[in-house]
This record gives structure tokens, C-alpha cells and sequence, in this order.
């Protein structure tokens, strides 16, 4: 028995350079009963995670060749050439691969992860592409209720092939730890992560708050210290408010939890809608007060834990943070609510993967 996960040409399974989708599947590799029956076909990288299990592809040098494409075209092969038939295959987040390999082992288990908005996808934008793959796909995961009710929009059939997986993290420390003064953003220096309006809030709060640090973490793509335009604009402004403001660009997860450990406050400011948001549940797991917006699956995550801004902008989480830097008691009930309702471990949802798993390898 094999259970095969497929992973994009982007998402570098790479213990210096994982993004979102490359930590989940470490995570629920990491715990999980099937662990020596898994395979990670991927992009070759320079320090795989979990080596024994990742099966390095090199990368196709025929411009014109799709690069996700021939990572699955070799998946594919090696499956079929293959006299073990009990065979699970995962896919993650490309739905148009998903009917690329249907095509070439239809026959076999084959399952299809959503980390992004299927509607935004090639392969699952339509409606009656989603209805495919609800027909022909083994199960289908997704990363949030909000993620799972957009791939369901405007299909009222009965199903019960889909399912919401929320991603988890590791909480890698046994008590709280102590927090210092500072706020932190951690993500990609792109619009959408709502990075101005940090910025805007922490040029202010800076001259109030002269006590008070803020460290800006993340470039434009993952795994790159390189920013474009926007994000190059944005680290300058930020870089203005002088020695309280520190940018450390892209770091690893190990780095960042190190500052997750240390720090007070989080602000997750994205101004799109949110699939899941890993960062938040990470920052959970180390007890930061979070500030973040009401987008997407943000709210379904965070519940009652945090201080969910509607209709976000740089004013409202300037008096959001206002608030916490000068009452401690409240700083600290987020804190404790953030810390004592982490409910995201990688090994719960590890285990309900394996669940699933089971189901499907004994139907």
C-alpha cells in the first residue's frame, strides 16, 4: 500500500524554504500512522524535509513543458509501472492536474486538496468543472468551511466525498512564555496581506510608544529574499520609523517561531479573503494577542480568540493595538485566550487524516 502526495512545482518541500502546503503536508507526515507508506513527489530542493520520503523530481529544461505537469507525468509512470494496486494519490491545489492524472490511472484512488479558492483555479473556476471533480474525485479536502461552501456554491446535490481538514501546527512550547514589547507581521510583503496598513498603524504607534518594537518578517515569494516594487516601497516606509522598526526579511519557520516566542502581538491584516491562514494558528500556538481582519476563513479560525477588525484599515488597528499596549489586562486576556484555545495541533489533524485515509483504503 502507497499513498502518494503530489505536490505543485512552487511548493518546496524544503526545511529552509516551506511555504503553507509544504508545512501542512510535513505536519501531518510528521504524525501520521502511515508515515512509512508515503511518498512526496515534488520539485528537487537542496534540504528536503523528511528525505526518505521525498521523491526529488528535476525539473523539465523544455521551456514549453508544463513544469507541474511533468512532475505528475512521472508520478503517473512510476504508479504504473507499479504491481501494487492499493494506491492512494493526493493532489494538492491543482485542480487541472487533478484531471490529469484521472486521465492517465483512472482506476485508482485519487484525491484533490484545496489551500486556495477553487473559483480561482485552473480546472475548478466553473461550475460544472467543480461537479467533476465532486463526480470523479475519491475526497475532496478543504482547508477552511469558507473554502469547502465556495467549491459547494451552487451545487445541491447530495455528497459526501468533501470535507473541511483544517491545517495544524506543532506547539513546540510546554508553558507560555514571556512576552517583550513588540509586534510583529509575518507574511508576504504584498498587497493582499494588508502589509501598508501594518505599517501605517506602526508609524504612528512608534512615536507614542517609544517602549514599544516592530519587526516586520517576509518578502514578495516565499523562500526568496528579493522583493518587487511594492514590497520594496513598503520595507523602505517601514525602515522611516527609525530603530524601534527592524525587517528581517524572509526567515525560516525555526527563526520565526523564535519570534512568535518572544513577541507580545501579531497583526494578520490581509484584505483578501483569507483561505485559512496558517500564520494565525501558529501564532495561537505561542499565546500572541491577535489583530487581524474579517476575511474568508480568518473568522471560523480565530473565533472569539482575537480582536477580528471589520472592514479593516490602518486606523482601526492603530486603536485596536492603542488599546492593548495600554491596558495590560486586556494585552493579556488575548494572550491567554490566543494560548489556552489553541485548538490546531498537527497531530489532530494528522490524525482525522488518517481517518479518512483508512476509509477510502477499506472501501
Amino acid at each position: 500500500m502507497k499513498i502518494n502526495i503530489y505536490l505543485p512545482y512552487k511548493e518546496n518541500f524544503d526545511l529552509n524554504k516551506a511555504s503553507a502546503v509544504s508545512i501542512s503536508v510535513k505536519n501531518n507526515l510528521f504524525h501520521s500512522f502511515y508515515k512509512n507508506n508515503v511518498r512526496v513527489f515534488g520539485n528537487k530542493t537542496e534540504n528536503p524535509i523528511y528525505e526518505n520520503n521525498f521523491f526529488a523530481i528535476k525539473k523539465s529544461y523544455n521551456f514549453f513543458k508544463s513544469k507541474n505537469k511533468h512532475i505528475a507525468k512521472i508520478m503517473c509512470d512510476i504508479i504504473s509501472n507499479e504491481n501494487d494496486q492499493d494506491q492512494i494519490i493526493e493532489i494538492h491545489n491543482r485542480p487541472y492536474i487533478f484531471n490529469y492524472v484521472l486521465k492517465r490511472l483512472p482506476k485508482k484512488k485519487i484525491c484533490l486538496f484545496f489551500h486556495n479558492n477553487p473559483k480561482d483555479m485552473k480546472g475548478s473556476k466553473t461550475l460544472n468543472e467543480r461537479k467533476f471533480i465532486l463526480e470523479k474525485a475519491s475526497t475532496i479536502y478543504c482547508v477552511s468551511d469558507y473554502i469547502k461552501g465556495e467549491f459547494l456554491d451552487g451545487i445541491n446535490t447530495k455528497h459526501n466525498n468533501i470535507f473541511t481538514l483544517h491545517n495544524g501546527v506543532e506547539r513546540t512550547l510546554k508553558v507560555k512564555s514571556k512576552k517583550d514589547k513588540e509586534i510583529l507581521f509575518v507574511g508576504r510583503i504584498v498587497h493582499e496581506k494588508g502589509v501598508h496598513l501594518f505599517v501605517k498603524a506602526a508609524s504612528l504607534l512608534a512615536k507614542e510608544f517609544p517602549d514599544w518594537k516592530y519587526s516586520m518578517i517576509g518578502t514578495t515569494r516565499l523562500g526568496l529574499n528579493s522583493n518587487d516594487s511594492f514590497g520594496k516601497k513598503i520595507i523602505d516606509e517601514f525602515k522611516k520609523i527609525g530603530p524601534q522598526a527592524e525587517y528581517f526579511g524572509f526567515l525560516n519557520q525555526e527563526m520565526i517561531y523564535k519570534k512568535m516566542s518572544s513577541a507580545s502581538v501579531i497583526v494578520v491584516p490581509s484584505i483578501w479573503q483569507e483561505p485559512f491562514g496558517l500564520v494565525l494558528i501558529e501564532a495561537m500556538s505561542f499565546g500572541l494577542a491577535i489583530v487581524t481582519s474579517n476575511y474568508g476563513g480568518i473568522p471560523e479560525i480565530i473565533e472569539g480568540n482575537g480582536i477580528i477588525i471589520d472592514e479593516i484599515n490602518h486606523k482601526k488597528i492603530y486603536l485596536a493595538l492603542y488599546e492593548l499596549m495600554t491596558n495590560n489586562k486586556k494585552l493579556e486576556k488575548y494572550q491567554n485566550l490566543s494560548w489556552e484555545n489553541f485548538n490546531y495541533s498537527s497531530k489532530l489533524s494528522s490524525e482525522k487524516l488518517d481517518k479518512y485515509r483508512e476509509k477510502l483504503l477499506n472501501s
